[in-house]
């Protein structure tokens, strides 16, 4: 990531950072500037539920040929989360920080996720007024949750189980090399993860961070996330726990195994029991 621009004044101060490959489909585009973000329209704006009215998320297409990117926006967060942000993460940073650095020290450690193509950030005296990030998107990938593998919905056959049973075992692998970096997502939900010929990729990574007290909490967090997003039409019992010994790598489940998964049920019973109350259904409950 190269640095475009800093400016700073005495009591405030900007930064923007781009990749240099990608200069040129910005330009396109006019976004050159953290002002050029802030009052780009020209785009796709994805509306999603509960979204904090300090954030943006659009989408849009740039280059010759195009490439389709989505830029992320946080305008004038609130003071206290930016608080819990710095002591969550243990450092200083601005929202759109957070949102790229795990995505480049996961890439670095082996883990799928989007490429940052541009970062910037701008501060008062000392919290964040606004910061941004551009991700270029997964080229023919989408979340499990919207989209199996064909063999999920075709007829029942040996040739189509075994697919499945290789699905469930990879994405388990993948679980397990993500957990191993020490990172824990804290949204790990079907949702956010991609898949495309034979890939799967981790996104949304704003929440994501290395717990040095509680790790074990976070992953049993993690784990729930997973379970309760799983659909039961397509994930018996049985696939579930296929995955979790593939994830911890057991024949045989031992003492901790069982508290272990205990846990996670109790946590995803917590969250179905939540999601009941506001009208909602829970994949995993059918």
């Amino acid at each position: 990531m190269t640095k475009k621009s800093k400016q700073s004044k005495e009591d405030s101060s900007s930064n923007f950072y781009i990749k240099p490959d990608y200069e040129d489909a910005l330009k396109q585009k006019g976004l050159t500037s953290i002002e050029e973000i802030f009052t780009f329209v020209g785009a796709k704006n994805l509306v999603k539920e509960n979204l904090a009215p300090s954030r943006s998320r659009i989408q849009f297409e740039a280059g010759n040929p195009a490439i389709t990117f989505y830029l992320k926006r946080y305008d004038k967060p609130p003071r206290l989360l930016q608080l819990k942000n710095w002591l969550t993460h243990r450092k200083k940073a601005s929202f759109a920080y957070f949102d790229f650095e795990p995505a480049e020290s996961l890439r670095n450690a082996g883990i799928n996720t989007p490429q940052t193509i541009a970062f910037g950030d701008e501060w008062g005296i000392l919290f964040e007024t606004r910061s941004f990030c551009i991700v270029k998107e997964i080229a023919g990938a989408d979340a499990i949750e919207r989209k199996l593998p064909d063999c999920f919905y075709q007829a029942r056959t040996a040739g189509n189980f075994q697919l499945r049973r290789d699905f469930i075992r990879r994405l388990a692998q993948f679980i397990k090399k993500f957990h191993q970096t020490g990172y824990r997502h804290r949204d790990l939900y079907f949702s956010h993860i991609f898949y495309n010929n034979n890939e799967f990729y981790l996104i949304d990574l704003a929440r994501a961070f290395v717990p040095q007290l509680l790790s074990e909490r976070f992953r049993v967090k993690d784990i729930a996330q997973l379970f309760y997003s799983a659909p039961k039409r397509f994930f018996s019992y049985t696939d579930r726990m296929r995955f979790y010994l593939e994830y911890n790598g057991r024949v045989r489940l031992n003492k901790e195994d069982k508290i272990f998964i205990r846990n996670v049920v109790r946590k995803a019973q917590w969250m179905a029991r939540h999601d009941t109350k506001h009208g909602r259904s829970a994949p995993f409950a059918g």
